[in-house]
């Protein structure tokens, strides 16, 4: 199980990290990112880590501005957002499953909404 937290508002230019705890043994050796879901769009991928934590990918909207990351021993990962615009307006779920996540999904969070205002 995946339990998804820290979304907010925040104004433009601002910053937030999301946090991702996994429970038993649901991130076990898997990858982990984060998807969005935005009003009337479908779910898209954002970024995603490995097991190790040596290999990390964006989508290109956010490369420069978002950084995800991983403690193993919180079983936790972390989506650090700054520069964040309003097109960044999206529930946002964290996922996890075989690298490089993109096409596989064992579990997903329950989602945590994240506003800009401009």
């Amino acid at each position: 199980q995946l339990q998804a937290y820290g979304g907010g508002l925040v104004q433009a230019g601002g910053s937030l990290r999301l946090s991702c705890a996994a429970s038993g043994r649901t991130a076990s050796s898997y990858a982990m990112g984060w998807f969005r879901q935005a009003p009337g769009k479908e779910r898209e991928f954002v970024a995603a880590i490995s097991w190790t934590g040596g290999n990390t990918y964006y989508r290109d909207s956010v490369k420069g501005r978002f950084t995800i990351s991983r403690d193993n021993a919180k079983n936790t990962v972390y989506l650090q957002m700054n520069s964040l615009k309003p097109e960044d307006t999206a529930v946002y779920y964290c996922a996890a499953g075989p690298w490089p996540l993109k096409t596989t999904i064992r579990a997903w969070g329950q989602g945590t909404q994240v506003t800009v205002s401009s």
